[in-house]
């Protein structure tokens, strides 16, 4: 382990941590090419893990599509073990490049870069998406027409151009829980009453106020960024731009998204480990509950997470009972056996 690294874990400063890479960034590959000759706007951070190809693709799109749009491009590669920082480093250099020597999360890596930001503007992008043509001076526009935002995100499709309706939610409420823990959020996927996180049949084919724009593909003022602390680092992976954005509601502000500023996502594309993914889902869900939630409702909110973790291992294991597949029983059993984990939150 390195002086810096040791040092970040005994100091547990983000600051000292921004400090150490930033010196790894300037020693190996960074570079800002055309950008710096002229001062930024816009920063887009892109934080990469395992996703080579993905990440390739992502930067390719963006700068085809930026047009001249005045920006500063930064990736944090989170010690990724398929060769993704060499790549980017020789693909783009026109790209800066931050080596993590570990995994530090999306929060987390996402503050790191945000600490060096000295445009007005800054936006997350994931390395799982596609800039489409406009997509980033359309959602700029946007946001400076709509202050009062305070945070804006566009409008993601799949690869075959199909909506993926993950660009941005409504809050989770009892009621919500409650539809997702019976499957009524399945069985109406259209229905806003009983799919009402999903924001039920809307296409995201207007502008619109929503309760949490995704990080996928999030802009927001540097101002308002600091202002509100970044993401809360507790929230290793997922969940973090709910909390962000229900933080910035609680300050008066009204997130939105707009149909002009579209892009490709995949959803998951670092996350390759399908139990793993919804015991972090499940920790962050909790972790909101108690953060956002009434105090008289946390021990309900506790309380229906419980409910939804009972009901599908024993509905897995009926099914399981029944056609002799097991995939699910087992998936389910593994996320009921760390429940205590996980309805602890960060």
């Amino acid at each position: 382990m390195s002086l810096c690294a040791a040092a970040g874990r005994v100091q547990g400063s983000v600051s000292w941590r921004w400090a150490c890479f930033r010196g790894k960034m300037m020693n190996s590959s960074s570079s800002v090419g055309s950008q710096a000759t002229t001062p930024a706007e816009l920063t887009i951070i892109i934080v990469s893990y395992n996703t080579r190809e993905l990440t390739l693709k992502c930067l390719e799109t963006l700068f085809a599509e930026a047009g001249d749009l005045a920006m500063r491009v930064v990736v944090l590669d989170n010690a990724s073990a398929d060769g993704s920082a060499d790549a980017i480093a020789s693909r783009f250099p026109q790209a800066e490049l931050i080596r993590s020597p570990e995994n530090i999360g999306f929060a987390r890596a996402n503050n790191l870069v945000a600490e060096s930001i000295t445009s007005e503007w800054m936006l997350l992008l994931n390395p799982d998406t596609e800039v489409h043509p406009g997509a980033i001076a359309n959602l700029l526009a946007f946001s400076k027409a709509h202050p009062e935002a305070g945070i804006t995100g566009g409008r993601t499709v799949f690869p075959d151009g199909s909506l993926n309706i993950a660009s941005c939610w409504k809050r989770m409420t009892p009621w919500s829980l409650f539809c997702s823990t019976f499957w009524l959020t399945n069985l109406f996927p259209k229905s806003a009453f009983f799919n009402p996180e999903a924001i039920g049949g809307w296409r995201r084919d207007t502008v619109r106020r929503v309760d949490i724009v995704v990080g996928c593909f999030l802009m927001i003022p540097t101002a308002l960024w600091r202002k509100l602390g970044g993401f809360d680092s507790r929230y290793f992976m997922y969940g973090e731009e709910a909390d962000l954005c229900l933080r910035a509601s609680s300050m008066g502000f009204q997130p939105m998204i707009t149909p002009d500023a579209q892009i490709m996502h995949l959803v998951g594309a670092s996350s390759t480990k399908r139990t793993d993914k919804v015991l972090r889902v499940a920790k962050a869900k909790t972790t909101l509950i108690r953060d956002h939630w009434s105090k008289l409702l946390i021990p309900l909110g506790v309380a229906q997470m419980w409910l939804w973790a009972a009901v599908r291992r024993i509905g897995s294991a009926i099914v399981a009972s029944l056609t002799g597949k097991t995939e699910q029983r087992d998936h389910w059993a593994m996320i009921w056996k760390q429940r205590r984990d996980w309805l602890a939150g960060y």
